[in-house]
């Protein structure tokens, strides 16, 4: 079920330019109970990102209306907003009127098991794009992961990782990485490439975690190969601990999820 602008519908028109460029953004977030995970951090970030191409957001009254007339429950919300209809060509007028989609889905299956037991992941061979002036934005142009989620088929790997045109970490295909490296969780900086999830981001909010100092920095293959622990995180997941990168392995901290959850707790 998706709602076009306030009004159900299931289309959207070939002019506009999110069909032809690429041009919006997204966000997708969890629903518990009625109640938006990290909402005033998502819509935030939504206007965060509409502003850094150029768009203005809807106001955040407009899209809670959008959502409550949904009425979800237990699902995952996704709201897409676009810079409006065009003709052909790149430039686009200024007074363009931007077009907000608001959609409702089930929750992704994950199974309890993938929390206790950790998630498999795998190297990409597709990299991360370099642009400085998109990086951290949620913006539709997401061929790139698209294409590196290609790259397999077996369900039993989580995730793909995806290194930046130096040979850096910087993301998962759907997910962003911490790990733990010289006694403190880091997690790649994202100031030339890559996705800065919301759940990345309260996490750097909180700057400890169980003690432990969490920090942005550049991150290689040997620093993730060579870390004590690893996870993953994106705002419908959570925070998913991972036992194999390749063939590396780590054992799993069963308090870990409990811990994170508890510290994020003063932000939902």
């Amino acid at each position: 079920m998706r709602l076009v602008n306030g009004v159900l519908a299931e289309s959207l028109s070939l002019n506009d330019r999110a069909i032809q460029f690429g041009d919006g953004v997204f966000r997708t977030m969890k629903v518990v109970d009625g109640r938006i995970e990290f909402w005033s951090q998502q819509y935030a970030k939504l206007v965060s990102d509409c502003a850094r191409i150029g768009i203005v957001a809807p106001s955040e009254a407009l899209l809670l209306a959008d959502i409550a007339l949904l009425m979800p429950q237990n699902h995952s919300i996704k709201i897409i907003i676009t810079r409006g209809e065009s003709a052909r060509g790149y430039v686009a007028a200024a007074d363009l009127q931007s077009n907000r989609i608001v959609q409702l889905a089930a929750l992704p299956a994950y199974s309890p098991e993938l929390y206790t037991e950790g998630a498999v992941l795998r190297l990409c061979r597709t990299r991360a794009s370099w642009q400085p002036a998109l990086a951290g934005i949620k913006h539709l142009n997401r061929l790139e992961n698209v294409i590196a989620r290609r790259e397999w088929s077996d369900p039993s790997i989580f995730d793909g990782v995806m290194l930046d045109r130096d040979g850096f970490v910087i993301e998962g295909v759907m997910s962003n990485l911490f790990a733990l490296i010289d006694g403190a969780w880091c997690t790649p900086q994202l100031d030339e490439s890559g996705v800065a999830g919301v759940y990345r981001s309260m996490l750097l909010k909180i700057v400890v975690l169980d003690d432990i100092p969490i920090k942005e920095r550049q991150v290689s293959l040997s620093d993730v190969y060579s870390a004590t622990q690893v996870f993953v995180c994106n705002s419908l997941a959570g925070c998913v601990p991972v036992r194999q990168f390749e063939q590396q392995h780590w054992a799993i901290d069963a308090n870990l999820i409990h811990i994170v959850q508890q510290q994020l707790s003063v932000f939902k």
